[in-house]
């Protein structure tokens, strides 16, 4: 197996797609199998290392509106469809927003993203954001993203002239699985969001969340899946059951089964960020073998309803495993 790994790294350094069937040898690799793990791991940062360099990118995100959300994605503390006691609220404020946005700029976020609860943006709602967005741009510098449901491309185009540069929609699952998630949209219908929001000239954030019982083939679909969308961040989620949701009692994945996994994700896709997002508490002491392991982006701070990691605490991580921080 190591004679494998090392010959597909090869390939993929020299421009070469690895197929469906090689991702699935190498996710198969035994859990326990530590030493062809390393392998696996190391190769990974050699492909990261090639195509992205020896930096990270670090991102927030602010609960902008939250709860009382129509759509029942089985994993989601904020659908209405389920009783999880999550805190209900309108639209921020701009106030609440750049005061959060310069408190992250301040401690070494690079992007800042408003993220809001419900299927898309009423009008008057995404009137408001934009407004936001507009003043935002004009008073801080930090990299303006968001995440606001499925948009029109004419929506989109107006959040491009608000000053926001990337869009968060992820695709959440393997196309196979993604009935089994979500039935109040479809995964066609996010698709359409994505591709509505590269044509208006965003760049894209978009990944899914592991351990929701999904198989091993639905893990690497999904990662071929978005390879075909071409987005520039992929977030890698991982479940943290809610309770009150349909998924309160799955499982939690063990810690070996997530950096496999985030290490397979970059021999399938290997210029783009992969990225730590919400879970990544699950890891506890080994959060840094991942960024040894093809991973070159976090989601720092709090996550939208679940307390994340402290900030200067990522940012030594990051460091101390030989990584820059792009400011």
């Amino acid at each position: 197996m190591i004679s494998y790994i090392e010959k597909l790294t090869n390939e993929i350094l020299n421009g070469r797609k690895i197929t469906y069937e090689e991702a699935l040898n190498l996710i198969n690799i035994d859990n326990n199998d530590l030493g062809i793990l390393n392998v696996l791991f190391e190769n990974a940062n050699k492909i990261r290392d090639k195509f992205n360099g020896k930096k990270a990118d670090l991102c927030t995100i602010m609960n902008a509106k939250s709860g009382k959300c129509s759509e029942n994605c089985t994993f989601c503390a904020q659908s209405s469809h389920y009783n999880t006691g999550v805190e209900e609220y309108p639209l921020v404020s701009y106030d609440d927003a750049y005061k959060r946005a310069k408190e992250m700029e301040a401690k070494g976020a690079h992007r800042f993203s408003l993220v809001t609860s419900g299927r898309g943006m009423t009008d008057k709602e995404l009137e408001d954001i934009i407004d936001i967005y507009k003043r935002l741009k004009e008073n801080t510098t930090i990299n303006l993203c968001t995440s606001l449901g499925i948009i029109s491309y004419e929506q989109a185009k107006k959040l491009v002239e608000a000053g926001v540069t990337m869009y968060h929609h992820n695709v959440e699952t393997s196309s196979d699985y993604y009935k089994n998630v979500c039935t109040t949209h479809s995964y066609d219908e996010r698709i359409e969001t994505i591709r509505n929001v590269k044509k208006a000239g965003m760049e894209v954030c978009c990944g899914g969340i592991i351990g929701m019982g999904e198989s091993i083939e639905d893990r690497i679909k999904m990662a071929f899946e978005i390879r075909e969308l071409e987005v520039e961040s992929i977030p890698i989620n991982i479940l943290n059951p809610i309770k009150g949701t349909p998924l309160e009692n799955n499982e939690s994945l063990e810690p070996m089964e997530i950096l496999k996994t985030m290490a397979v994700y970059r021999f399938i896709i290997p210029k783009s960020y992969i990225r730590y997002a919400g879970g990544r508490m699950l890891l506890e002491d080994t959060q840094n073998i991942g960024l040894r392991a093809g991973v070159n982006a976090l989601l720092v701070g709090n996550y939208l309803t679940t307390i994340g990691n402290d900030i200067d605490q990522d940012k030594k991580m990051v460091e101390e495993e030989g990584l820059e921080i792009i400011y």
